[in-house]
């Protein structure tokens, strides 16, 4: 897999760290234009990403299957009040600018739970 973006964020404390993973689907057409947006994240969705207490944020792309694209994403959550903290970014002016050049490319996948864009995948095993 190709990682298209990381942020690693301000140093939190390990023992406040949770772990997400989760994809979604990209078709190829649009992987030229996902990873030229991600070669430059604006500064203030960088900093909304860092308020939100996410850290060690990656998005991978992975081709599964010839010619079906996904794109995986990692990151440690380093807040106490997650709901709050991903209202507040979902909230963040330049986020939702953002989001309207990112989600367009993106294709959610059938499994997703209601609510989700990105479908949260279970975590099996962690070795720091």
């Amino acid at each position: 897999m190709k990682e298209v973006f990381h942020f690693d964020g301000d140093p939190a404390p390990s023992e406040n760290r949770r772990r997400f993973g989760s994809v979604l689907g990209i078709e190829k057409k649009d992987i030229l234009a996902y990873t030229q947006l991600h070669s430059a994240v604006w500064p203030k969705v960088l900093d909304a990403i860092n308020d939100a207490n996410i850290r060690n944020f990656s998005i991978y792309l992975g081709e599964v299957e010839k010619d079906r694209f996904y794109l995986f994403s990692f990151y440690e959550y380093a807040g106490r009040d997650f709901d709050a903290d991903m209202a507040r970014n979902a909230a963040d002016e330049a986020t939702r600018l953002w989001w309207t050049y990112t989600e367009p490319l993106q294709r959610p996948v059938p499994t997703r739970r209601e609510g989700e864009w990105w479908h949260v995948m279970e975590e099996l095993a962690h070795a720091d």
